[in-house]
């Protein structure tokens, strides 16, 4: 087709967590990028240099390459005429009952099929469960044979290093267009590992649901250490001390995320809920905010108390709030009407407050989300700490 650019990539969900790095990496490599988004107000800041979230040196990528016309944003798909790859980044949530909610994605393959020609190379980048690739297959046959699974496995954050670092994993059944996808991620990683479609599937589930798990065990000990009165940090760093078949051994915290625990649960629904270590995994994290709860409920006229909470993004460091224990935290603490202020150094609730004005105020002080800035604080020694992360 006349129209199509070789070097034109439309990223779909392009101003997601995903996308985003992503465009700015091939973007970089001089290849011309579509953002492409329903969230406009992602699409405003991208268009306008800002980074919609902390990503370490997006903003000066983003800068440069606007300035270069390599980066543009568009909120429909009506220019995917001109691109020759189309990478699908879109989110893949679960139901309150734990169960994949794929409607609204293969809804959007529907929606896709109206614009797309035989010619376009097309990659799913989503977390997809066993068997998704080969129905959006059947969805698009009409008009596209050409469908690649390259999974994502970065950390949040720091994507435009790992990108560079990680082993890209692309699967196809149309072994005729394998070595398109080799070409394009050959640009931004240095090894490509070609596996069967299943094997890509299970592969991103499995990397996510061991990280779950491996959360769960320290959890786990955590609160056994708790009920013997012991400091379950003392106790790993001693596992640890020398003994190196220990490292894999997390800290305990609020494990959470948009990642981990949907990835295991679309794993467990695949396997018609027999993934019984998934589910001991999922009922011991999210535990947590009901553990923290049970320990307020143990101090002194604790409803009179003000219940601090420092730090509500769901993980170290980071802005974003996606499925945060924290959060859950909160609303169960506002269902018991209990007195409570929050704060966070990385995103902006309009009730936060600064964080020596909550230090000042509560009586009881939770660790949220183990921010680095908080190991500077001096927290008076007339406050009550539930840090179930070991950060103080």
């Amino acid at each position: 087709m006349k129209y199509l650019k070789k070097n034109k990539i439309s990223i779909i969900g392009g101003a997601g967590h995903v996308g985003f790095p992503l465009g700015l990496a091939f973007a970089e490599k001089n290849f011309e990028v579509d953002l492409v988004d329903i969230n406009h107000k992602n699409l405003d800041l991208i268009e306008h240099g800002k980074s919609p979230f902390l990503e370490l040196g997006a903003e000066k990528i983003l800068k440069k390459n606007i300035k270069k016309k390599k980066i543009f944003v568009q909120k429909n798909l009506n220019n995917l005429i001109f691109s020759k790859y189309l990478i699908v980044c879109i989110g893949t949530p679960i139901k309150k009952n734990l169960n994949p909610d794929l409607k609204n994605f293969y809804n959007f393959f529907l929606k896709l099929k109206k614009k797309i020609h035989k010619n376009h190379i097309i990659i799913v980048r989503s977390s997809i469960f066993p068997g998704t690739l080969k129905k959006i297959e059947n969805i698009l046959k009409s008009v596209n044979k050409n469908i690649i699974y390259c999974p994502e496995r970065i950390v949040q954050g720091k994507a435009l290093q790992e990108l560079k670092k990680l082993p890209q994993i692309i699967s196809t059944n149309n072994k005729q267009i394998i070595s398109h996808a080799e070409f394009l991620f050959k640009n931004i990683c240095t090894k490509i590992i070609k596996t069967t479609v299943l094997e890509a599937e299970l592969i991103k589930l499995f990397s996510n649901a061991n990280r779950y798990i491996n959360f769960s065990i320290a959890n786990q000990f955590f609160l056994m250490s708790k009920a013997m009165n012991l400091d379950f940090k003392r106790i790993r760093n001693i596992m640890q001390d020398g003994y190196e078949r220990n490292l894999n051994l997390p800290m305990s915290g609020l494990t959470a995320g948009p990642c981990l625990l949907k990835d295991t649960m679309q794993l467990s629904s695949y396997f018609k809920k027999k993934f019984k270590l998934g589910h001991a995994a999922m009922e011991i994290n999210e535990y947590f905010p009901k553990f923290i709860f049970h320990e307020i409920k143990k101090i002194k006229n604790y409803k009179k108390k003000v219940i601090g909470i420092l730090g509500i993004t769901f993980k170290a460091n980071n802005d974003d709030i996606r499925d945060s224990l924290a959060i859950k935290l909160i609303d169960l603490l506002k269902k018991k009407k209990l007195k409570i202020m929050q704060s966070d150094e990385f995103y902006n609730f309009k009730e936060n407050v600064n964080k020596r004005i909550l230090l000042k105020k509560s009586d009881i002080i939770i660790i949220g989300s183990p921010h680095k800035p908080y190991l500077k604080l001096k927290i008076p020694k007339d406050k009550k700490i539930i840090d179930v992360w070991g950060l103080f």
